[in-house]
């Protein structure tokens, strides 16, 4: 599907594309075609996808996969797929958030091997992909479209900038690939941001206890807080209650062989899981 074409089929049907859902639409079939061989979906997979659109990688992954259930928010676009009627006949489209619908019952219902593939816009992509690694038990994997420097906060490496609590619970967790980079002339309209598209697998010994991610989340959270501040503060700082102290912090660090003068960004994500073990139990509160 060209630009031409996607400009041709939102104006017959009245709609335009909404900068504040991130809608950039992507116009390259090859490239459709080269993602979803890049994301593993082979043909007993059943998929989930999130982010319709109008329907470029949803025909290319149908074209791999025994099954596609495909998410769109946008009330508009799902009208005009509906209307088209251009969807191979193993898609169901479902009109709903991401964020919102159980994800965790679409993966129930499948009968085989489940993967994941989204194209997440900006806004969305943190909440939605912390999502996923609590379903990383029920997949297969996920392979997610994002703006480039949100991936790269996901493959940052202990003592970048761009190291943070993401990096650190996802390295924790599943193994990241880089895929391939997309330039903004694959999309319509076109961005102002380059692409980059991740394929994730989970870890098959994970060093995570079973529930034990939201602890060793809040936790984490807490230490990259302040990153100006030393890890002591940061966590001192970080609402983790009263009983933690500046001398049992220093302790439990020394422990760990962890510098207490270092900032979290400079500590390793097995310190991190072993810090956030040294409290006695998960923290009460909301993260």
């Amino acid at each position: 599907m060209s630009a031409g074409a996607v400009r041709a089929l939102l104006s017959a049907h009245g709609l335009r594309a909404h900068r504040d859902l991130g809608q950039n639409f992507l116009v390259d079939d090859s490239v459709a075609a080269r993602l979803v061989e890049l994301s593993g979906v082979g043909s007993r997979d059943w998929v989930i996808e999130i982010g319709t659109g109008l329907g470029a990688l949803t025909r290319a992954l149908a074209a791999r996969a025994a099954r596609v259930v495909t998410l769109e928010i946008d009330a508009g676009l799902v009208r005009a797929l509906r209307a088209e009627r251009d969807l191979p006949d193993n898609v169901e489209l479902i009109h709903g958030d991401a964020l919102e619908l159980d994800l965790a019952a679409l993966v129930s219902e499948a009968p085989g091997p489940v993967r994941l593939v989204a194209n997440l816009p900006y806004n969305v992509s943190a909440p939605l992909l912390r999502r996923l690694l609590d379903l990383r038990e029920r997949l297969e994997g996920w392979s997610v479209m994002l703006q480039s420097d949100v991936a790269r906060r996901l493959l940052a490496e202990t003592g970048t900038s761009d190291y943070g609590s993401l990096a650190v619970l996802h390295r924790l967790t599943v193994s990241i690939s880089t895929g391939m980079e997309l330039s903004p002339n694959c999309f319509f309209p076109v961005p102002n941001v380059d692409s980059t598209f991740l394929r994730m697998t989970p870890l098959r010994e994970s060093p995570l206890q079973a529930g034990e991610l939201e602890h060793v989340e809040r936790i984490v959270r807490a230490a990259f807080s302040k990153r100006r501040k030393t890890i002591v503060n940061s966590l001192r700082s970080g609402g983790l209650g009263e009983s933690v102290t500046a001398d049992w912090l220093r302790e439990q660090l020394s422990k760990l062989s962890i510098d207490p003068g270092v900032r979290a960004e400079r500590v390793e994500p097995e310190q991190h899981l072993a810090l956030a073990r040294a409290f006695a139990r998960p923290l009460a509160g909301p993260l």
